[in-house]
């Protein structure tokens, strides 16, 4: 009996355990904590809009040197790929042939100066006849014909023996513009015909280079509304900007200008060409490279800067942020980004001045919830807050706005 009695303590001791183990659960379940999240505050602020286009880089003056004489090739006066002058000679072909052309248009001219002043004494001889009647005006006439037949035939030889020099001088093949030969087409003892216009080499300046980019029709007529409804301030015609980031991802030294944009779409690709120039003094760009050229449209005056933690994408591809209601409420609101400025997203619509986004927490939270709200700690999250206005100092490389627009100069 008495066993039985310590058995049923035992049992009561382990509900009554287990009982107020249930209530201490349940009473913790009852009194959940308010989540904390970090926050930003927006506002709007100018920032730069960029673009960054593909293009290829050309030189900005291309001469073919071809042949203008027909002949045999004597020598090659310059080193491939070196760097000539204009008018610096390239090759030597052989001038015998145009040396005899010139010797006989002079003998020509001499024959035809010769004949002109027999015609002018004549002429001359007979004006004094005709005056006293010793011969007839025909015969006076017809000498001064001859006179002038013969001062013509001596112009027509002047004229042979500057055409003969002419061509004696196109043996001499120079250099018509500065800049770097390329491959020579021809060696000595080449025969080369002025009639084929035989390719001899190429130069190309390179002080300066183009670098053509295509821009989508569509961007460009984007670009003009935002302008129009003053949302966007340009830099100026002929004045934009255009930073070139090389193959290997490295920006270039030299800063270049946007010479014009074609007025032409192009109806197999719906794209106009924009070109701009380059300085390269050191040669850094070759014709025929691929480069990223990075081209500011303008300044945006209304942009919201939001860290990137701080936006997130549905399946579709919408943006959406979190936002901290006046009311301490977490709510969802969708927004349209633009681009990117260094690490944070440009937000063209969906904030208010003074909104709080969430850059901290919020994947523990959800809209609707109550939330303890503090402003973000870290520096790299809150920077969307303290960036200056662009329009005050100039973006580091790497952080423009980047959109896929093109500047609409």
């Amino acid at each position: 009996m008495r066993t039985t009695r310590t058995f049923h303590l035992i049992i009561a001791i382990a509900a009554s355990a287990i009982g107020l183990a249930a209530c201490g659960k349940k009473e913790s379940v009852q009194s959940p904590q308010i989540p904390e999240i970090g926050f930003v505050t927006v506002n709007p602020q100018a920032v730069p809009i960029f673009t960054e286009l593909p293009g290829r880089t050309s030189a900005y003056l291309v001469a073919q040197v071809r042949a203008r004489a027909d002949g045999i090739v004597l020598s090659r006066d310059f080193v491939e790929g070196s760097e000539v002058r204009a008018g610096q000679r390239l090759y030597k072909i052989d001038p015998a042939p145009y040396i005899a052309k010139v010797d006989a248009a002079k003998a020509a001219l001499a024959k035809a100066e010769a004949s002109l002043i027999t015609a002018s004494a004549l002429a001359k001889r007979d004006k004094v006849l005709v005056a006293a009647s010793a011969i007839s005006e025909q015969d006076y006439e017809n000498a001064v014909s001859a006179e002038r037949s013969a001062a013509a035939d001596v112009a027509a030889g002047k004229a042979e023996v500057e055409t003969a020099q002419i061509n004696l001088r196109y043996t001499d093949v120079i250099a018509p513009v500065t800049g770097r030969t390329g491959v020579s087409q021809v060696t000595p003892g080449a025969y080369v015909q002025a009639s084929q216009a035989t390719l001899m080499d190429t130069i190309q300046e390179m002080d300066r280079v183009y670098v053509d980019v295509a821009q989508a029709s569509l961007d460009g007529l984007k670009l003009r509304r935002e302008i129009q409804e003053g949302r966007l301030t340009t830099t100026g015609p002929n004045a934009a900007r255009v930073t070139l980031i090389l193959e290997d991802g490295r920006e270039y030294s030299h800063k270049g200008t946007l010479q014009f944009s074609d007025v032409t779409v192009d109806q197999s690709t719906g794209s106009v060409t924009l070109r701009a120039v380059f300085p390269n003094p050191d040669r850094v760009l070759l014709p025929g490279m691929f480069v990223q050229a990075r081209i500011e449209k303008g300044i945006d005056e209304h942009a919201f800067l939001v860290p990137q933690v701080g936006v997130t994408h549905d399946q579709k591809g919408q943006a959406n942020a979190l936002v901290v209601g006046g009311d301490n409420k977490v709510v969802a609101r969708s927004i349209v980004t633009v681009g990117t400025y260094g690490s944070d997203w440009v937000v063209d619509s969906g904030l208010q001045p003074g909104d709080r986004v969430i850059v901290q927490g919020a994947g523990k939270v959800r809209p609707g919830m109550t939330v303890k709200a503090v402003p973000a700690t870290n520096a790299a999250t809150a920077m969307g807050s303290s960036v200056e206005p662009v329009s005050r100092r100039s973006p580091s490389p790497g952080a423009p706005v980047s959109q896929s627009a093109a500047s609409g100069v």
